[in-house]
């Protein structure tokens, strides 16, 4: 029978029964139930409380049976340290066990064992076994000593560990040479100082390696061929013998293999070519040599085709001849993935040359007609890009470009507006006989990007164009809707317009495009560029010509080029691997943290519980770890990250409009830009900016007045408290002036504390008919804490701060928190309807506190359902009971509460603004019923019915809610314990 049956129960009570069978005298028995065990584990389960169990079962010289406790250990051993140190005994004694397997599989166990103390037992068997006969045994404790590199880097240095690896470099078996080769190279990686090289490789070393490189296995050669690419030669002999022994690997069947031996030869060729004479004849044989190779990579399936075809790509950038004639091959085949097409896309506009560019054009036109959109749009863009590369090719790229125009298939013609735009660039005054056949097109056009193409060949070629300011004026007349791409190229084009032909029709669009650029647009960019072409006309039109008109310098096509600093690393380095893939080196995507090494006094005694898993703080699997771990991780990095972008809703003011009507005489309204000093640490944070400064008639004293604009800050810099004294003083009057006596100051639930740093306490309450945060704030640094400012992420109340610049509750309203001190802190909120996040209802409140000296502080709070509920909040009880009819459903639910008594609870419920309509005791039940209403209008929540039924002075509080949003009955489930019981 096959092992699937250990995976096919599920029954409760199993870990009851696999203890049992663990303690069987039966062996066939036990065997089965470790089975179970591993079947169990490997879908994820949690049998660690079985651990002492499975550890009895190691002693047994059923070869079998101890490989299956050791895969146990091996998994429980990387998350659960403490309990992997039970079996240390056993593994010392197993390292010497006859067997090779047993003495491998006990040194690989131990090296898993991320406990500090354990090393000590480690050190030695791990010295025996990488002497030992056997080459498994060798190989595998070359491993370990990475392992235990990675727990302890000074043990394995003082015990000659990597003296030993050296010398394993030697070895008569490859395997051997293999592994100690990775371990020493995973060492370098992890070795973090002064930039040693553990490997010294020496020219005996590399014999050896070369030596092992055709007996060991395909991986074990990866590894040997990444050694000799990283090794520094600058000899063109070496490098020449180096190249000559990989270039058989170009033959392997596993595609890792190839392109590691790729990796080498390019790095052999660059070494080669300072030799005498160029080394031109080596590198052409070799060149021929390795194009096979790679066009067979792309026999392979799609997955691993896509990872050759982003490989190949650098390696035609670095090293186009290579691949020179085989253009044909990456012709797209019609069962290809669109991701493997887009890739063989890019390597055919990097292979075209003037001899291929036919048979190059002929397949994209073909592309260009097929029925994927992506496919379709990037095949039109190669071919521009085909035309910008080779000059001699380019007429007949147009040609081409000019039949699939008159397809008249919308995005085809946009697209090729967008690259004839770049060929104009590319090759000014060679081809602009096509731009009529371009502007019959206009219809078509819907997307931003080819919108602003068409708009910037109108602009300029005006003077050739009759009739541009027509076409310009029908792109103007939905100038406000237009995405600012399109805003942009319309204003510099008009402006074109106007200083090539400067008609009557073309004076009044630059006057009604600058003045709704400048009065009806929140674009900073499209603003200030309107100022600035309003000025030039106004002042000097011919500097404005010298700027607007200047010659264009010619472009390239670098769309798709990666630095050249960036591809010699990624080819000579990165090669076959992710950061090849990424087209990134791996520094930008990996972060190399090393795993927490768990001190051997930090191990307490653990209990394992004799019910079927049910054990408090339970071990979890690996996977489940992992998955726990990354949540929380993506949970804080979303919650910051939303601070940190949060929207700016404030528009800026809207300038005056120009006085004079005619173009010469137009004055530009003044308008400062608003201060934007926080920009980098709080984009939501409107920190406001001086007014704007009066109108001048001089356009050039605009700049002065926006430099001239108050400073936001200007009032945190001044005022301190001068002594101890002062402080406490300070301090009890601001508390006062807080509404909070000194003993009620300090007693606000504390929601960030930092320990010589600065704290926050504070709770949100109901004052006034609105919102105030009640805060204190705690210097515990050495000088004042100024530059106050707070902001509130977005929330399903829509909270926002009346005013983010905090003014302290102190005598005069100081704005600097003196060092030792405790200040409070009154901050009104608002309801901004554009903070207001989607359904389901939260209380959580995502807060961000800016300072001058400790940079911006992030914390964490909930909205009480007391500081929501609003003072006009009653009705009738005839509209009560009309409204809980015709409501849905009631959602109901008990909370585990005594109330006093009914008179208490309905003192309490008024006080937090939820309206008693009525009071009944319920017949039978002892019970009293009370009917309560209030209303919500923060988020929309709108009026809320409630039913709250008890018995005076016994546990449980009944509670029905019914509201237009069933999402609403959770807020009054978490915030109605605070009210009856009185803390809210």
């Amino acid at each position: 029978m096959s092992d699937g049956k250990y995976f096919s129960t599920t029954k409760r009570g199993e870990i009851h029964e696999l203890k049992e069978e663990l303690r069987s005298l039966d062996r066939p028995k036990k065997k089965d139930a470790v089975k179970k065990v591993i079947a169990a584990m490997t879908v994820g389960k949690d049998v660690s409380m079985l651990f002492p169990d499975v550890v009895n079962c190691m002693q047994t010289d059923d070869l079998e049976l101890k490989k299956l406790v050791y895969l146990y250990l091996i998994n429980y051993a990387k998350t659960q340290p403490d309990l992997a140190i039970m079996a240390v005994n056993t593994f010392v004694k197993d390292s010497q066990d006859p067997n090779p397997l047993i003495r491998a599989l006990a040194v690989r166990t131990m090296g898993c064992i991320r406990v500090d103390k354990i090393t000590e037992y480690l050190c030695d068997p791990l010295q025996r076994c990488l002497k030992d006969d056997d080459p498994y045994v060798r190989k595998t404790a070359a491993v370990c000593v990475a392992k235990l590199y990675d727990i302890n880097p000074e043990l394995v240095e003082d015990r000659g560990f990597l003296d030993m690896l050296r010398e394993m470099l030697s070895d008569a078996n490859p395997m051997v040479v293999a592994n100690a080769l990775a371990a020493l190279q995973e060492i370098q990686e992890l070795a973090s100082s002064g930039g040693k090289d553990l490997l010294q490789m020496t020219t005996q070393t590399l014999n050896k390696l070369l030596a092992a490189l055709n007996e060991c296995t395909e991986w074990g050669q990866v590894f040997i061929l990444d050694s000799l690419a990283a090794y520094d030669t600058r000899d063109p002999r070496d490098a020449e013998k180096i190249a000559e022994r990989v270039l058989p690997r170009l033959q392997h069947v596993n595609s890792a293999v190839v392109l590691s031996a790729v990796k080498v030869i390019l790095r052999c060729m660059d070494v080669v070519a300072l030799g005498p004479g160029g080394g031109e004849d080596t590198i052409r044989a070799w060149c021929k040599k390795m194009a096979p190779p790679l066009v067979t990579l792309l026999a392979s399936e799609p997955e691993v085709q896509y990872v050759a075809l982003r490989n190949i790509n650098l390696i035609v950038q670095r090293r186009p001849a290579i691949l020179a004639n085989e253009v044909k091959v990456f012709f797209c085949k019609y069962n290809d993935p669109l991701y493997v097409k887009m890739e063989k896309l890019e390597i055919m506009i990097r292979l075209a040359s003037d001899k291929n560019i036919d048979q190059v054009l002929l397949e994209l036109k073909e592309y260009a007609q097929e029925v994927d959109v992506d496919f379709v749009r990037k095949s039109v863009r190669a071919i521009g890009r085909c035309a910008v590369a080779l000059e001699k090719a380019t007429e007949r790229c147009i040609n081409v470009l000019l039949e699939l125009i008159q397809t008249k298939v919308s995005y085809v013609v946009q697209e090729a507006i967008i690259v004839i735009k770049d060929i104009f660039r590319r090759y000014p005054n060679q081809y602009e006989s096509i731009i009529a056949t371009l502007c019959d097109n206009l219809d078509s056009l819907d997307e931003p990007e080819a919108k602003s193409s068409m708009v910037w060949i109108i602009g300029e070629y005006a003077e050739r164009i009759d009739n541009a300011d027509e076409l310009l004026e029908a792109f103007l007349e939905t100038f406000p809707e237009e995405t600012s791409m399109v805003q942009l190229q319309l204003l510099t084009a008009t402006v074109k317009l106007f200083l090539k032909k400067p008609t009557e029709s073309a004076q009044k669009m630059i006057s009604a495009v600058l003045s709704c650029a400048t009065t009806e647009t929140d674009n900073p960019d499209l603003r200030d560029r309107a100022y600035i072409y309003w000025r030039l006309l106004s002042t000097d039109p011919e500097a404005a010509k010298d700027v607007v008109l200047a010659e264009k310098p010619v472009i390239a096509d670098d769309s798709s080029t990666l630095d050249p600093s960036l591809l010699e690393q990624l080819v000579s380095r990165h090669l076959a691997t992710v950061a090849a893939v990424y087209h990134r080196p791996p520094e930008t995507f990996v972060s190399r943290q090393r795993l927490a090494v768990t001190r051997a006094e930090e191990l307490g005694s653990r209990k394992f519980d004799e019910e079927d898993g049910t054990v408090p703080g339970a071990m979890v699997s690996d996977n489940n770890m992992a998955a726990a771990a990354g949540a929380a991780a993506a949970a804080v990095a979303s919650s910051v990250g939303d601070l940190l972008d949060l929207s700016d809703a404030t528009p800026a003011p809207p300038p005056a409009p120009a006085a004079a009507a005619g173009l010469g005489a137009a004055v530009p309204p003044q308008q400062p830009p608003a201060a934007r000093g926080l920009d980098d640490l709080l984009g939501g944070l409107d920190i406001g900016g001086g007014a704007p400064a009066a109108s001048s008639s001089v356009p050039a004293a605009a700049p002065a007045a926006a430099v001239g604009s108050s400073d936001p800050f200007a009032s945190f810099g001044s005022g301190s408290a001068s002594g101890a004294a002062g402080v406490a003083a300070a301090g009890a009057a601001g508390a006062a002036a807080g509404g909070l006596s000194a003993a009620a100051l300090s007693q606000l639930p504390v929601l960030l504390s930092n320990p010589g740093g600065v704290s926050v306490q504070g709770r949100l309450v109901r004052q006034g008919g609105q919102v105030v945060y009640q805060l204190a704030l705690r210097n515990d640094t050495a000088a004042p804490v100024d530059g106050l400012m707070i902001q509130t992420n977005r929330n399903s109340f829509g909270l926002s701060p009346a005013s983010q610049v905090l003014v302290l509750s102190t005598p005069g309203g100081g704005s600097a928190v003196p060092p030792s001190s405790l200040v409070p802190v009154r901050v009104p909120l608002l309801v901004d309807a554009g903070k207001v996040t989607p359904p389901p209802l939260s209380t959580a409140l995502q807060v961000a506190l800016r300072t001058n000296q400790v940079g911006v502080l992030y914390f964490n709070d909930s909205v009480p359902l007391s500081a929501l509920t609003e003072e006009n909040g009653t009705m009738e009880a005839a509209d009560f009971l009309a409204a809980w009819k015709a409501l849905p459903p009631e959602t109901s639910a008990r909370l585990p509460l005594a109330v006093p008594s009914a008179e208490s609870a309905k003192q309490r419920l008024a006080a937090a603004n939820l309206f008693v309509l009525a009071h009944r005791q319920v017949p039978a039940t002892g019970q009293d019923a009370i009917y309560a209403t209030c209303r919500i209008s923060a988020g929309g929540v709108g009026q809320v019915l409630l039913e709250l039924k008890f018995v005076a002075g016994a546990g449980g509080v009944d509670v029905s809610v019914k509201a237009e949003r069933q999402d609403v009955a959770q807020l009054v489930f978490d915030g109605l314990p605070a009210v009856l019981l009185g803390s809210a």
